[in-house]
């Protein structure tokens, strides 16, 4: 029997995760709760092991049971999930860590709140950016928008070539986010992204769990050449 010491800490399983799968499916706050449970099931019986809570509408209480219950839910799977812009309410809900932007609390601040066994990540849209990340503490990059997006309309645009020079600049791993279809994650793999977040791909597809799997197996097939 392996003990708690002997395991691998959050950030090696989060980065095992997506070395594994290479897809980060971050939730669509448009959807109503049921449906976004429903989402993230199908999802995990597709096979994604990583998810971030992104919801910008619904009051600070409903955001914590949300988030709760999605955690239980992903756990149960062992998979992992991150809270995107709070780290109050990934503690509260027992998330697996926070994804924060440039505008919210910042890097060194939210790591010592959430302590070396939760996840850290961080937005990026520029290289100079990438540097303070890693000194801050994070684990991984979210770099973009790579394409353009309507689920933020206020994102930078970066664009895929300076993805390139971010992933091969970055001491961190780095996600690309932005308007990323199953068309163009191929295309963002092979700039020297560790993985993709997607969001309207994967939850607003008519069927997302043939969504996931069509995506897990685009970024197997870019990875391999």
């Amino acid at each position: 029997m392996i003990s708690d010491t002997d395991s691998p800490g959050p950030s090696a399983r989060f980065l095992a995760l997506l070395g594994a799968t290479g897809v980060y499916a971050v939730t669509d706050d448009s959807l109503p709760e049921a449906r976004l449970r429903d989402v993230v099931e199908r999802l995990l019986d597709a096979g994604i092991r990583l998810f971030q809570y992104r919801d910008k509408r619904q009051p600070d209480g409903l955001r914590v049971a949300t988030a709760a219950a999605l955690s239980d839910l992903v756990h149960r799977a062992g998979a992992m999930l991150v809270v995107n812009d709070r780290v109050d309410i990934a503690l509260a809900a027992d998330a697996d860590g926070a994804h924060l932007g440039q505008d919210d609390l910042p890097l060194e601040a939210a790591r010592s709140m959430l302590g070396s066994q939760r996840i850290l990540g961080a937005s990026a849209s520029y290289l100079p950016e990438l540097g303070p990340a890693w000194a801050a503490g994070a684990d991984y990059l979210g770099f973009g928008a790579v394409f353009s997006t309507d689920t933020k309309l206020d994102a930078e645009y970066a664009g895929v070539d300076l993805l390139g020079q971010a992933c091969r600049q970055s001491a961190l791993p780095v996600v690309g986010i932005g308007g990323i279809t199953v068309e163009r994650a191929g295309e963002v793999i092979a700039r020297g992204a560790a993985g993709v977040a997607v969001v309207s791909a994967l939850f607003r597809a008519d069927d997302p769990g043939a969504a996931g799997r069509k995506l897990l197996e685009t970024v197997r097939q870019a990875r391999s050449g």
